[in-house]
């Protein structure tokens, strides 16, 4: 039996290391003197008032409206407002903030600028798919560009959760189930928004979420507990946050879940000892909406308490649940709470005000000259375009039914065929679907050579109970005039005049996103009955997805001859669609979280623990179901392309790394196919002994390269021990000495593999 033979310690415990003090420059220490020679003159319910963030405007994403909103910004009791946009709008506000109160102290303004802010991008699980971080930072900036051209200087942006469980409405906001790719678009996505310079009119905060592990709450249900050790913690969950940490993020949100036992905004170790004195972050915390008042329900105090908790974790900003301008100032006066706590708080927000140059010029993000430059310009809209097309996978194509000849007859069916409203998906905030044009629309101006039809062939949703849940939180779902029966004899007719069937299903934007968890993730019953009919007629069948979660897709995969995932693709999906269908563009995208067989197989991630009795089929006490296999219908990493690639054998430089060197790793891939293509070239490591146990397989690099037909190409990837480092049982990052595997290929199935000792 191999043995490990020692540890290698990269760090001390966490949280008693020390961190060495950066001299104070110049920039900062002007700015510690503006701050402290304003706080001096603040009362101190002025001073609670900038922990005070209000909702007011054109958007309310949670049950709370705040009431009485300008008047207590001239009251100086409102450090920023959520939801209100555009320059006249923001004008107004802000100038009640700087010429009607005692202090002058410009507002904050926050929205939900999540893909994309006018011109709308595809949802983030989609732009994780594309697994082009370039591209991504391009998304944010685009979106930031936009932003602050209508006002907003801050976005509650990016989602990094990991996510394992897609009964979660959220995980359309994140970047799935891999803490190594969901770094780098942590990464990607804080640099976008922020840019070089803060105090530029283009650029704004972004605001990293939810802090933290809410990704994992348990069964999927939004809102729920979450429970995990803490070595999964920082092994799995921790690593994008720290990442965004790390890249500069001004601001960060906290969750709603508990860990150990504590609501996060309350949560002390979680705040201090991980955020602040661990990772290092100067700036402040926001909670999510309402969350203050919310652990009431949580059950660890009143109203009074709650806020207490919070300010003492601490969190610096409550949004919308008004507790701090309510309690605080009771709380400081019987001595419960610190002036000290408050001032500290106070500090952290001017301190962004001052980085943003606010104090310098309150109106700098209200220019309509600028908003009518940057929204929805041509170069956003290509960018939307392009992002739209490099998200969609490709999951089947059987005897390479796509791409689709425009000398043919095609039938395209389906109610998202002519449908704008669920193209910009969930959280598409100040997106107007209008705007965007439909697969329909993108038929029309592209195909002439052959005809082409269309069929509605169902409504999205038939279910009059969940349209009840859906419609009142603008899904716009409506029955059609003919019945439902009637609208399958068309297609059918429909289907039946054509060489190809197109069809166009999946989630109605509502079923995806916050408070959107569902028990059963497969196509809505009325969705198969089409299918199942348009089966019947013998045609081939392209079955196109528009949806925010992986599908459990079993059927569709048996009987579809191909099956082409698009997200909701945004403001121009349907020309991206209408040109990966016809070959122009040649899919790309890879899967960032696995889809499952059936709900019963989730959670179901590529990166997980080997048991002591794994799978083997020939042994009935191993671990496995009796009725479905281990394996996902398409796992982490998948996608297709119009064209194949083949991978050489991995070739090591050595057989041995040692602990301050490193090792490249190069394959030769090869486009074997007809098409010129893109493949994203994935890089894995086991680490095959432990001293506590360690995954199957972890992603450690990625690398996308473009092949004409018949070309080859070296990829080559250095692997450093820094690559092998993990969290052990006493939470210190350490690599170990012996042996690992390494992996290329392309998906997380791969099984070209190598061996490399650490010594």
């Amino acid at each position: 039996m191999q043995m490990k033979r020692m540890m290698v310690p990269a760090m001390l415990l966490l949280g008693s290391f020390a961190m060495a003090q950066p001299k104070t420059n110049p920039a900062q220490a002007r700015m510690n003197t503006f701050v402290q020679a304003l706080m001096q003159k603040m009362t101190l319910e002025e001073k609670i008032g900038q922990l005070n963030l209000p909702s007011i405007g054109f958007d309310v994403t949670g049950p709370v409206v705040s009431q009485g909103v300008e008047e207590k910004i001239k009251k100086g009791l409102v450090g920023g407002v959520f939801n209100t946009f555009t320059p006249v709008a923001v004008r107004k506000l802000q100038e009640m903030a700087v010429t009607q109160t005692r202090l002058k102290i410009p507002l904050l303004f926050g929205y939900d600028v999540i893909h994309g802010h006018r011109t709308i991008f595809p949802i983030p699980l989609g732009l994780s798919a594309s697994w082009d971080t370039a591209m991504i930072r391009l998304t944010a900036r685009a979106a930031a560009e936009e932003a602050s051209a209508d006002g907003l200087n801050w976005t509650f942006s990016p989602m990094v959760d990991i996510a394992r469980d897609p009964r979660w409405g959220r995980v359309s906001e994140g970047a799935g189930e891999d803490p190594f790719l969901g770094s780098q678009i942590a990464k990607a996505m804080v640099k976008g928004y922020q840019g070089d310079d803060l105090k530029k009119d283009n650029t704004i905060l972004a605001c990293v979420k939810h802090f933290a592990l809410y990704g994992a709450s348990e069964a999927g249900r939004d809102y729920n507990t979450t429970d995990m050790s803490r070595i999964r913690m920082y092994n799995e969950y921790f690593p994008p946050y720290k990442a965004a940490i790390d890249a500069g993020v001004a601001t960060v949100m906290s969750s709603f879940n508990e860990v150990d036992g504590v609501p996060a905004s309350a949560n002390k170790w979680l705040m201090t000892d991980v955020l602040r004195k661990q990772w290092g972050f100067k700036g402040f915390v926001v909670t999510d909406y309402t969350a203050i008042n919310e652990m009431i329900a949580h059950g660890i105090g009143d109203g009074k308490e709650v806020a207490r908790r919070a300010i003492k974790a601490p969190v610096e900003m409550d949004m919308v649940g008004e507790l701090f301008i309510q309690q605080l100032p009771g709380l400081v006066k019987e001595g419960k709470v610190s002036v000290a706590e408050i001032d500290n708080a106070c500090r952290l927000i001017l301190e962004a005000k001052y980085k943003l140059g606010l104090f310098e010029d309150p109106y700098k993000y209200v220019s309509e000259e600028r908003n009518r430059r940057e929204i929805m310009n041509d170069q956003k809209k290509m960018l939307a375009k392009e992002a739209a097309i490099k998200s969609m996978v490709l999951l089947k194509n059987e005897n390479n039914v796509l791409p689709l000849s425009a000398e043919k007859k095609i039938a395209f069916i389906g109610p998202l065929v002519k449908n704008q409203r669920d193209l910009i998906g969930n959280w598409s905030g100040a997106g107007d679907y209008k705007q965007a044009v439909s697969v329909w629309q993108a038929l029309e101006r592209k195909i002439t050579a052959a005809p082409f039809y269309y069929a509605k062939g169902c409504n999205l949703v038939d279910d009059e109970a969940l349209k009840n849940k859906l419609n009142p939180h603008g899904a716009m779902l409506e029955a059609d005039v003919q019945s439902p029966e009637a609208l399958i004899r068309e297609a059918v007719e429909t289907a039946n005049k054509s060489d190809v069937v197109v069809a166009f299903l999946g989630e109605p934007f509502g079923m995806s996103g916050e408070a959107a968890s569902r028990s059963d993730i497969g196509l809505l019953p009325n969705q198969q009955r089409l299918l199942k009919a348009l089966k019947e007629t013998g045609k081939p069948i392209v079955l196109v997805l528009m949806n925010g979660r992986p599908l459990t897709l079993s059927w569709e995969d048996e009987n579809m001859s191909a099956i082409l995932e698009t997200w909701y693709g945004g403001t121009m999906a349907g020309p991206a669609i209408v040109d990966v269908l016809y070959g122009e563009a040649n899919p790309s995208g890879k899967l960032s979280m696995t889809f499952p067989r059936n709900v019963g197989q989730i959670p179901l991630y590529y990166n997980h623990k080997n048991t002591g009795r794994p799978l083997d089929e020939n042994q009935k006490y191993t671990s496995k179901y009796l009725d479905v296999s281990n394996e996902p219908l398409y796992p982490f990493g998948h996608g297709l392309s119009y064209t194949s690639f083949s991978y050489g054998d991995i070739m090591l430089s050595g057989k041995t790394l040692g602990v301050t060197g490193k090792l490249t790793a190069t394959v030769t891939v090869t486009n074997t196919g007809k098409y010129k293509g893109e493949e994203t070239v994935q890089l894995y490591v086991r680490d095959l002994v432990g001293t506590v146990t360690r995954p199957v397989k972890e992603l450690k690099g990625f690398s996308k390269v473009t092949l004409a037909p018949g070309e080859s190409k070296k990829v080559t990837f250095t692997i450093t021990p820094d690559d092998l480092k993990f969290y052990n049982g006493d939470l210190q990052l350490v690599h170990e000495p012996g042996e690992y595997h390494v992996f290329i290929g392309g998906s997380s199935a791969t099984s070209n593999k190598a061996t490399f000792t650490l010594r």
